[in-house]
């Protein structure tokens, strides 16, 4: 591989500037499991396992937390004029040093770049009504590209058949669900709720806040079911109803490993970014899949060519209000 020159940036110098811009990527409950050591001349991007959820045993939607923020490393290296250099999972030893970023080849960022990294403050998932409409032109496809530049794939949810068959996956789920209200599972689920949700007014820096969630979440009949972060307890904001997204996918990784899921990780990224550009946001659902027998159905029958990681509900909305993202130097350690 070839390596950065000596006239490249300093990147313990702009560290504080290329995490913070790692750092807004989405992050299951807004938890931002990731934490950055930094040399003179590399950022390394380590899973923090404290942040990690009870429910999230194998670590698999905190390693595609930090894929996001990975990819919103490069990203930043790109604004600096510099084509970044990864080595995913650079020390066998550690096991949660997932990857290890520096600075390449002098290059100017591209304008198909430029969108994205104006998107970056104003990503958020979007758990309102969304616009009635299509996405604009041209935007399904480009995201599909960015999947698959990533090495991941977004598998598109036609109407009809494919979309009947993942409602009735996820409603024989549900049923599951609500039959075991008491089960571990229920109970981590619901402690982890409780731990990263945060009332109005709250100065937290990390979890899901009131303005981000309902008050009332399940989601209509033949619709995707949504998770409970209010818990009747009335801190979210009034269900707004509205018409379903006009794009359902899935996110889905090639294989079901950490690598997989840190290239899906970027891959959520890329796709999120390109969309907000176009004041497309996603609704995120990932609690369903926490399941492997989800998982198992929904690639069985909808998606062949790999693993489902999460699923994503798109659409237009004109409104942007970012959840609050912890300082980089409280995500920092220097070697």
């Amino acid at each position: 591989m070839t390596r950065a020159s000596d006239t490249g940036p300093d990147m313990a110098e702009r560290a504080g500037y290329l995490i913070e811009v790692a750092a807004r990527a989405p992050s299951v409950h807004n938890t931002q499991p990731w934490r950055f050591t930094v040399t003179g001349e590399t950022i390394e991007l380590h899973a923090d396992a404290s942040r990690q959820l009870m429910e999230d045993l194998a670590g698999r939607e905190m390693i595609i937390s930090c894929g996001a923020a990975l990819f919103g490393l490069r990203l930043a290296v790109r604004s600096l004029g510099y084509r970044p250099e990864v080595d995913l999972f650079p020390e066998p030893s550690q096991r949660y040093l997932l990857a290890r970023v520096r600075a390449g080849r002098p290059a100017p960022m591209t304008p198909e770049e430029r969108p994205m990294l104006r998107a970056v403050p104003h990503r958020h998932t979007h758990r309102g009504a969304f616009e009635p409409g299509p996405l604009p032109g041209g935007l399904l496809e480009r995201l599909r590209d960015d999947a698959e530049a990533e090495g991941a794939t977004l598998a598109v949810i036609d109407d009809g058949p494919m979309y009947q068959r993942l409602t009735a996956i996820l409603a024989s789920w549900t049923r599951w669900r609500d039959l075991y209200p008491t089960s571990p599972a229920a109970i981590r689920t619901r402690a982890e709720t409780l731990r990263w949700t945060r009332e109005a007014g709250s100065q937290a820096r990390d979890g899901v806040p009131a303005h981000a969630f309902p008050a009332a979440a399940g989601g209509a009949a033949g619709r995707l079911p949504e998770r409970d972060f209010d818990l009747s307890r009335g801190w979210g904001f009034p269900p707004s109803g509205g018409p379903p997204a006009p794009v359902t996918a899935v996110l889905v990784a090639r294989g079901e490993d950490e690598e997989s899921w840190l290239r899906a990780g970027q891959a959520l990224q890329r796709i999120l970014l390109r969309a907000t550009s176009r004041w497309v946001f996603a609704r995120l659902l990932t609690q369903p899949l926490q399941s492997a027998s989800v998982r198992a159905q929904i690639r069985g029958s909808l998606t062949p060519s790999g693993t489902p990681q999460l699923l994503l509900e798109l659409g237009v909305a004109r409104t942007s209000h970012p959840t609050a993202r912890r300082p980089a130097g409280e995500l920092t350690t220097d070697r």
